[in-house]
């Protein structure tokens, strides 16, 4: 079964993706392993990892892969303001294994920097995660690029240095922000990369 994208930092043996990409694990029977899947060179590969590291408050997962390594991608450093109309692209497995296990990559602008979650304007509009959201509030960003189900987990990068400034959420944000929403938006978010790089602090072969 597709959970959704991931990518490698550090020394080619760490993978990013949403702690919700991983959450099924714990219902695995004796059965199943939790493994990702490359394409490269024209074959898919299935390696085995093991989940390091959660932050559920920001829905980021650290796992490990056990045999060899793959290419890192860097991680932009504290240093590097992402601005309201900067250009991103991100790149990941939109609709899952339904369009093969090539990655697809979208252009799009960092169009806000928003709250996780905005108050209700109704008492029925509060779930428990919009409540979480006002309690435990950070900045995420608005992409006017449209990420769909599979992008979760997608690292979001400067298209001019190729340095990771987020990570996709499809489920996590959305939850917090248009449920009120009878219809979904087509807008995308991403957890930005700062809460990435202090969950690694410390991590074996962490950038």
């Amino acid at each position: 079964v597709f959970f959704g994208t991931g990518f490698v930092v550090g020394d080619g043996t760490l993978v990013v993706t949403n702690a919700h990409v991983v959450d099924r694990e714990a219902h695995f029977d004796e059965n199943e392993r939790l493994m990702v899947f490359v394409h490269r060179e024209g074959r898919d590969r299935g390696i085995p990892v093991q989940v390091l590291r959660r932050d559920e408050r920001h829905d980021l997962a650290v796992l490990r892969l056990h045999g060899g390594r793959l290419p890192a991608l860097a991680l932009a450093g504290p240093g590097r303001r992402v601005r309201e109309g900067d250009e991103v692209l991100f790149t990941g497995y939109p609709i899952g294994t339904v369009l093969g296990l090539y990655p697809v990559t979208h252009r799009g602008m960092v169009s806000a920097i928003v709250p996780i979650a905005i108050p209700a304007g109704r008492s029925r509009e509060l779930t428990p995660e919009r409540i979480h959201g006002l309690r435990h509030p950070f900045p995420v960003y608005q992409l006017d690029a449209t990420a769909y189900p599979g992008n979760s987990g997608s690292p979001v990068y400067d298209p001019h240095s190729g340095r990771v400034l987020g990570i996709i959420n499809m489920v996590f944000v959305k939850k917090r922000r248009e449920n009120a929403l009878r219809e979904p938006s087509g807008i995308s978010y991403a957890i930005p990369v700062a809460h990435l790089r202090r969950l690694l602090a410390g991590l074996a072969g962490a950038p």
